[in-house]
């Protein structure tokens, strides 16, 4: 028998807390041996959570990193901006990585994250989840499988939410771009690696980025409104009242240009009652895919009928773990066989392709602040 992966959870938040639950679920397959992070009641919860020894539990990753290799992966959870150091170093100290999207918040620190993990011949899985989403794998089968024929055009929509957009990028981790990252980076580079996916091996060659913060600004302020939400006159008239969320539309446009012709367009749109149910169409010379939310559905052009399709998912109840659709289960046991049978191959994007799908986000968001096209050659020069 395999011997169950041993893995580290740098960062005991949210995302580390869900990523090391597969541990519970499958012990014969992983253990979590120790835990770092600064806030005694993370580490300890999970401590509690793996029965984790007290030799093993560190209010600084720094210290594990000075250590005699202990285990075979880390799981690297930390803020965005916090993202590369640890990862560098874990790598150098031979451990594979699981990061956490966004792999960086620069993209030097992307690129230097890629060349550690290259040269120490470690894996390296980066947190896109929707990369193994059962339906959205569907819809990358059925592109390749030519049930559209060749790819014209995808539309592909992001619904944040409204309430979730107030929670996570106004009050929340994401509110200030200095403390994190820029948004369409923290929300949706998921979404760009899909379109990267979809486009197949051809190369995005220009793209344009169109956005700003339209609302959630000071000049937006309701007459009467007070600095905060328990003191504020207008409260029970206010869709984003943090009493409302708690107690009881920014909008941005990226279009992008691939070899051959075809284009992309993605919209992420703050204002929003679904929250982040992504709807895709794609459009090819043979048929017409599109995905609600739910379900796939291709017509074909010939026959002019629908089809429709739904993803084959081997765990359909993800032992608790139904984030993203379930996909936080699959990313967790795609990247603990990767590490068991020392199979890159596992990894539905790997280092350099995980690293061009972000240099078009920071290009995206180049082109953004500039106001101009961005030509992709550019992303080798920045």
């Amino acid at each position: 028998m395999i011997s169950p992966v041993r893995v580290i959870v740098v960062g005991a938040g949210c995302r580390g807390e869900i990523y090391s639950k597969f541990a519970t679920i499958h012990p014969e397959r992983v253990q979590v041996v120790g835990v770092a992070d600064p806030r005694k009641f993370a580490r300890s919860k999970l401590q509690q959570q793996h029965k984790i020894v007290d030799e093993n539990i560190f209010d600084d990753w720094h210290r594990i990193a000075d250590r005699e290799k202990f285990a075979d992966a880390v799981l690297v959870c930390t803020p965005d901006h916090l993202h590369k150091e640890p990862a560098v170093a874990f790598a150098k100290k031979g451990y594979h990585i699981l990061l956490e999207k966004p792999m960086a918040t620069t993209a030097e620190d992307c690129r230097a994250i890629v060349e550690a993990c290259t040269q120490s011949g470690v894996i390296l899985s980066v947190g896109h989840v929707l990369r193994y989403d059962p339906v959205t794998r569907k819809i990358k089968e059925l592109i390749d499988a030519g049930a559209i024929g060749d790819v014209i055009h995808i539309q592909h929509l992001e619904p944040v939410g409204f309430y979730h957009f107030a929670h996570s990028f106004v009050r929340g981790n994401w509110r200030n771009e200095a403390e994190s990252s820029f948004v369409l980076l923290a929300k949706s580079c998921h979404d760009i690696d899909l379109i990267h996916d979809w486009a197949g091996a051809r190369r995005c060659v220009k793209l344009s980025s169109f956005g700003s913060l339209s609302h959630f600004r000071k000049d937006k302020k309701p007459p009467g409104a007070a600095d905060r939400c328990l003191d504020c006159s207008v409260e029970k008239d206010c869709p984003y009242s943090a009493c409302k969320i708690y107690l009881d539309r920014v909008k941005q446009v990226v279009h992008m240009e691939f070899e051959g012709g075809l284009t992309a367009s993605f919209s992420m749109v703050a204002f929003t009652k679904e929250m982040c149910k992504r709807k895709t169409t794609i459009y090819g010379s043979m048929g017409e895919l599109s995905y609600n939310g739910h379900e796939v559905s291709v017509f074909d052009f010939v026959t002019q009928r629908t089809t429709k399709h739904t993803g084959q998912d081997n765990a359909p109840n993800h032992f608790g773990m139904s984030g993203h659709g379930g996909a936080d289960y699959h990313l967790m046991d795609a990247f603990i066989s990767a590490v068991a049978n020392n199979d890159p191959s596992l990894i539905r994007s790997g280092p350099e392709e995980t690293l061009l799908s972000h240099l078009l986000v920071f290009q995206a968001e180049r082109s953004r602040l500039e106001g101009r096209v961005v030509y992709c050659d550019e992303m080798m020069q920045s």
